[in-house]
């Protein structure tokens, strides 16, 4: 039996894991945690719409259900030539036939970044943020800043859908607890049109929730650092804040950038349609790389997302399954490429949706929150095999 090494254990390296032994393949996966974390959930954390634990599946429970073995463990170092990965407390594995590196994206370092947290960043900083926000709902007002960061290497690795959800979030809880007037909330991010991946209807739209929300708006200046103080900017102007949540674009992770395998400008891994890392002549190697640590080629557009990364992990699974069994039927992801999302607002959400034919924003008040609530359900409950898997989703 063909044995197949995969780091990460998030959307991608868990979903490839859960394929791969259903075709009957040796499996062994390595998180650097010992849970899987629902990222898209996660924003009900900081403003007690969920607890830490709605958001996690213990990966020893998802070992029991689909038989994968699992280490918990971090990666140290990755070798194409030599065939082998070393681990900090594990050491050097050298014995597997396919690896699949699945670690998502580190982040782009910014000064002062410690004076800002992020809702992607460590799981653990849903519940900083939830702190920070309750102490300042204690004092009874305050100005609170949220955005984004790009990356002028890769465009496909900026995040931010997360940072207007939790504003909106955000919002909504003041409201309800009858505060919100006394608050400032800011949304900030350095490009001209933040969103506008979405498309121009989507784009439009936001801008008419920031406008009734009462939100403003601090765009299209480059950002120098973060302070305690607040956000600077390039114009030597400061965004006063007295809580910054910010999410940086993702970048490279030096286990990438210090390893032999291809990369691209920003430290993403280089491969084929079919997520297949290649030789300089072209041909095909063992090493595929799937979800966030892969270079996404194709429309400016592009974002990296989690059912993205999840049909990265099925075409690789049936790619690895049709070499083994002499076919060239391969799956590539490049037609697939789409953004789809429930933006959500705690009282209501908007289904957002592009590909290369179309884009649109469906406004869906109330029953919004309540369908990605239900997502979230359907997540944990499939993953662990209690319901059958929709395709797609």
């Amino acid at each position: 039996m063909k044995k197949i090494l995969i780091l990460g254990g998030g959307f991608a390296g868990l979903d490839a894991a859960i394929h791969l032994k259903k075709l009957r393949y040796d499996v062994t996966l390595v998180s650097e945690r010992d849970y899987f974390y629902i990222y898209p959930t996660s924003i009900w954390v900081p403003t007690h719409g969920s607890e830490f634990d709605d958001v996690c599946i213990d990966l020893n429970e998802l070992q029991t259900v689909h038989k994968f073995e699992l280490i918990i463990d971090s990666v140290k170092e990755i070798s194409q030539k030599n065939n082998s990965v070393t681990l900090a407390s594990h050491g050097n594995i050298d014995d597997y036939d396919y690896l699949i590196v699945a670690l998502g994206a580190a982040k782009v370092k910014h000064k002062g970044i410690q004076n800002t947290l992020s809702i992607c960043g460590k799981p653990e900083d849903s519940l900083k943020i939830r702190d920070a926000l309750d102490a300042l709902v204690e004092k009874g007002e305050g100005r609170i800043a949220m955005g984004f960061g790009g990356n002028p290497k890769d465009s496909s690795a900026v995040r931010g859908g997360p940072a207007f959800e939790l504003l909106f979030n955000v919002h909504n809880m003041l409201k309800k607890k009858g505060i919100r007037d006394k608050f400032e909330l800011t949304f900030f991010a350095p490009m001209p049109k933040p969103g506008q991946k979405m498309g121009p209807q989507a784009l439009a739209m936001m801008d008419t929730f920031f406008n009734k929300l009462g939100i403003k708006k601090h765009f299209g200046r480059k950002i120098t650092g973060f302070s305690p103080e607040g956000i600077d900017f390039e114009d030597n102007t400061t965004l006063k804040s007295d809580f910054t949540m910010f999410i940086p674009a993702g970048s490279g992770h030096d286990i990438i950038i210090n390893s032999d395998l291809p990369q691209n400008a920003a430290g993403f891994i280089k491969t084929d349609d079919y997520s297949n890392v290649l030789n300089a002549d072209g041909s095909a190697t063992n090493v595929y790389a799937i979800g966030d640590v892969a270079a996404l080629e194709g429309h400016d557009w592009r974002a990296k997302q989690g059912h993205m990364a999840e049909l990265m992990a099925k075409n690789v699974a049936h790619n690895i399954h049709a070499r083994e069994n002499s076919r060239d039927d391969f799956k590539g992801y490049a037609e697939h490429i789409n953004i789809i999302c429930v933006m959500d607002t705690g009282d209501g959400a908007s289904f957002v949706y592009r590909d290369a034919k179309r884009s649109f924003m469906l406004p869906m008040p109330f029953i919004g929150h309540w369908l990605k609530r239900g997502w979230g359900v359907y997540c944990r409950n499939s993953k662990l095999g209690k319901i059958p898997r929709i395709p797609g989703m």
